[in-house]
């Protein structure tokens, strides 16, 4: 299984330590996530998850799975986990204050992202903490929506 870490500064192979995450999950208000860049996503992947790394991704033989975030300064954090490939078709979203999922904020790629699936700074890091912490298992210590029961129009067209 090949994994890497495109987080800010953190572009590499491999996942990053937790504890060289935390200053963006804890820093002071308004100076969370990247507040001096000019990116607000993130992301730790996997490829060839059980066994599948020499299988075609094309074919969709392959597993792979994927972390992303979106963070934004007083907000918190939106995370999204995918798993696809072989008989995997998962997908789930961090579970906020679903009474705003129709109020939405675009991030820095101009997409238009819903309030409601936002979760505060900490709890996004103790979910990325435990993603990392058990080799990309769906974290249990947030609550998280399947997308497929989101409402349409949940993720409207740029």
């Amino acid at each position: 299984m090949r994994k890497w870490t495109d987080f800010d500064k953190y572009d590499h192979e491999g996942w990053a330590d937790p504890r060289d995450l935390m200053p963006y999950f804890f820093g002071p208000p308004g100076q969370e996530w990247f507040h001096t860049g000019g990116n607000d996503t993130a992301g730790l992947s996997a490829e060839g998850l059980y066994g599948t790394e020499n299988e075609d991704h094309l074919a969709g033989r392959r597993v792979d799975l994927h972390l992303m975030m979106w963070g934004m300064p007083g907000l918190g954090v939106l995370l999204l986990y995918r798993k696809f490939g072989g008989s995997y078709q998962e997908a789930f979203t961090s579970k906020g204050d679903m009474s705003r999922l129709r109020e939405w904020v675009r991030s820095l790629h101009y997409d238009p992202l819903p309030v409601g699936l936002f979760i505060p700074f900490p709890d996004a890091y103790e979910a990325v903490k435990e993603f990392i912490e058990t080799d990309g298992q769906l974290p249990k210590c947030i609550e998280w929506v399947a997308n497929k029961n989101l409402p349409p129009g949940t993720f409207p067209d740029p």
